[in-house]
């Protein structure tokens, strides 16, 4: 008689499940969109083209792009009310956080930008 994936899963001891959940969740959460990512965090594309000043046209345009610069996802993170980590993983050691690469700083209003270069339509 086969055995179900809950019947197994109702065998493990409790902290065993929730380290399975943990991982299932996490697994999930590697797979997201930009599309999904924004729609998880109950956001809609006009709020993410308004924090970034751009159009809403522009956000749909990014969220379909498969090859970004890290600068433009960052800031579509922030954007969201994240933050942006670079990870690189090896088969022969821990996952490491990439760290030097230029981020955006906070300007006057709070909005992110990439140091040294003005926002595209921003005034004086």
């Amino acid at each position: 008689m086969a055995t179900t994936l809950q019947e197994m899963m109702d065998r493990l001891p409790a902290e065993r499940r929730q380290r399975v959940k943990e991982r299932t969740e996490a697994l999930v959460a590697e797979e997201l969109t930009l599309r999904d990512l924004r729609k998880a965090r109950d956001l809609t594309q006009q709020h993410v083209a308004e924090v970034l000043h751009i159009g809403q046209d522009g956000v749909s345009r990014l969220e379909q792009r498969s090859d970004l610069l890290l600068s433009t996802l960052r800031s579509y993170v922030h954007a969201m009310g994240g933050t942006l980590e670079l990870v690189a993983r090896f088969p022969d050691r821990p996952p490491v956080v990439v760290s030097g690469l230029a981020g955006p700083t906070a300007d006057a209003e709070g909005t992110a930008r990439k140091s040294g270069r003005p926002r595209r339509g921003a005034r004086d």
